[in-house]
């Protein structure tokens, strides 16, 4: 529906989004590591000895002899650093990029990283819980993106932000706008049942996760639901009339 560009919010605790920085980097590694060349095809073994596989995690199945890597508890980590290929990679980075910076400045560095792995974990678990007999391999990191969305939605959503409307008209809108349609559309998505190949359940679980974290976990002292985006009140807000030029 719409492919985040930039925001103008600036930071007000941490000096750099070292932690955010260091998950692109980390994906983008993982995902070019697993190639069988830079554009190759994904590895099989890659994919399904790190992938979350429902069947797998909830027991009603194993993974052939030779393909298994984790515990299929710890694949509920390692499948949000996978990815099916550069678009799925890149949307999720871009999401990433825009979103993430403030909500690490909202809870500082570890708590962010935390927050971060916490929504995955449980965005896969939705997934699972959804589809337990499921054996094909959930990979990707849009269920831990959407808890950082959900969290930015709860901290800035009067925030403007531009944003690439239907892959090619750029507009500047609110925050809660864009991300408003965004849930929707993955609520949509569950009860239409049009695309089987896409883990709606983990986006709205891990967008559900983020509501809730990001309130328990941010700085002492720091506000939700933002109401003015630029952070200075208004003279009329205050109830104070603007001076008349004086007269002689």
């Amino acid at each position: 529906m719409f492919v985040p560009l930039a925001d103008t919010n600036p930071l007000e605790h941490v000096r750099r989004p070292y932690v955010t920085w260091a998950l692109v980097l980390l994906n983008v590694f993982v995902f070019v590591a697993l190639q069988h060349g830079a554009f190759g095809p994904v590895s099989e073994a890659g994919v399904l000895g790190f992938g979350a596989i429902p069947a797998v995690v909830s027991g009603v199945a194993i993974l052939p002899e030779g393909y298994e890597r984790l515990p299929p508890a710890l694949t509920l980590v390692s499948y949000m650093f996978l990815h099916g290929g550069w678009l799925h990679l890149i949307g999720n980075m871009a999401f990433l990029l825009v979103f993430a910076d403030n909500v690490e400045d909202a809870m500082g560095h570890a708590r962010f990283l935390l927050f971060y792995l916490l929504c995955g974990i449980i965005a896969g678990l939705a997934h699972v819980l959804a589809e337990p007999g499921s054996e094909a391999p959930l990979v990707g990191a849009s269920g831990a993106v959407a808890g950082v969305i959900a969290a930015y939605l709860v901290l800035h959503p009067n925030i403007r932000l531009w944003a690439l409307v239907l892959m090619k008209i750029p507009l500047r809108i609110p925050a809660y706008w864009a991300i408003g349609a965004w849930f929707g559309l993955q609520v949509w998505q569950i009860l239409s049942s049009t695309d089987q190949e896409t883990a709606w359940w983990a986006h709205v679980g891990g967008f559900l996760a983020g509501a809730v974290l990001v309130v328990l976990m941010r700085r002492p002292g720091v506000a939700l639901f933002d109401r003015d985006p630029s952070g200075v009140p208004s003279i009329r807000a205050q109830g104070v009339r603007t001076p008349r030029r004086s007269e002689r």
